[in-house]
Formats: structure tokens, sequence, C-alpha cells
């Protein structure tokens, strides 16, 4: 950061204004999804032995993120397309993360998924799309209409890739509250080689 005495560059009002707009839009989002799919999703989360996650390009490294933390949380977690998994089975929670929902190999896992019978569930920016199609639960996050018109401020997908991160980070405390965990426990099963 530069000291206060120096004067913003058009950079940094570009900088500080991109960040007000991305949080604000993602506060906003958050609020304008549906709570009874948020609901839905916790109950489904809550009640897991193994997820599976999975994502592409920056959705799958927020999916990475937040198996890491459902990790801590005591789940077995898994994220596909890792040389280390396991067979996806009936009992399990495979979520998928995908803003337009029709992304060839995370609409291919939600299928192959729900043939399996697995508990499919995806958080989307696109709730007619080929992955909420398979999904038994599906959290719409409502990017509003003219964020197209904003791009330069959030280019391509990061409003629905920050706005999925902040909201699943919301989900881990609220996860760690309904499964008694404290942050003491989750620091134990914390990695100690990286």
């Amino acid at each position: 950061m530069r000291p206060k005495s120096e004067k913003a560059t058009s950079g940094d009002a570009l900088l500080g204004s991109s960040v007000d707009y991305i949080l604000d839009e993602a506060r906003s989002i958050i609020r304008a999804t549906d709570a009874d799919a948020v609901e839905a999703l916790l109950k489904e989360l809550a009640e897991a032995k193994r997820v599976f996650l999975y994502g592409a390009g920056r959705s799958g490294l927020v999916a990475r993120a937040f198996a890491i933390r459902l990790m801590h949380l005591g789940y077995q977690t898994y994220v596909i397309g890792e040389t280390i998994s396991a067979p996806v089975q009936p009992k399990d929670l495979m979520l998928l993360i995908s803003g337009s929902g029709e992304t060839y190999p995370v609409a291919m896992s939600a299928e192959i998924a729900h043939n399996i019978g697995a508990t499919v569930a995806c958080l989307t920016a696109n709730r007619r799309s080929k992955v909420a199609s398979f999904s038994d639960v599906v959290v719409e996050f409502p990017v509003p209409a003219d964020a197209q018109r904003r791009k330069p401020m959030a280019p391509l997908g990061t409003l629905f890739e920050t706005t999925t991160w902040v909201f699943l980070d919301g989900v881990v405390a609220e996860l760690a509250a309904r499964r008694h965990q404290s942050e003491e426990m989750m620091r134990q099963r914390h990695a100690t080689m990286e």
C-alpha cells in the first residue's frame, strides 16, 4: 500500500471502485438468494458423510477451497478430477459449482452422480442449466442484469466466483456451529505440511 500522503492514481481509483463494487454486489446477491434453497443445502451438508466437489476453472478453485474447509470440519471430502479420489456412491453428496451451469465436464459429472443415486447440489447463476436439471438442490446466485455493463469492474465470472467463495465461507461458519466444531478442533485437522 502507498503512504496516505501520496495522491491516488487513476489505477488506484479503479481498484478501489472495483473492490467496492464486487463486495457490494456479492453482499446483495447473497441476500437475494432463496433462503429455502440455502437451508436445503445446509441440511444436506450437515448430514453428509462424504462430499464430492467439482467446478471448472476458477469455480474449481472455489470448490477446492471449500473442500479444505469441509475436511477441517471433519468431513471426508474428495475433489473430482484429483488422482486420489473414491467412487461416488448413492449416499454421497456431490456439490458442483458452475456459473453458467453448462460447462461440459461439470454437467457430465452432475448427470453421472444423479444416475448413480447420489444427492446432487449445485451453486449456479443459471437455474435453468443442464447442471441444475440433474441437481436435487439448486442454489442460484441471481447475478444482476446490469452486470454485463459493469464488466470492467468485475470481468468474466468474477461476481459469481467471489459471491460463491464468500457464501461458502459463511456456510463453513454455520456448519461448524451445527456440528459443534470449534476453531481449535478445526486447527487440529489443519495440514502440518504444505
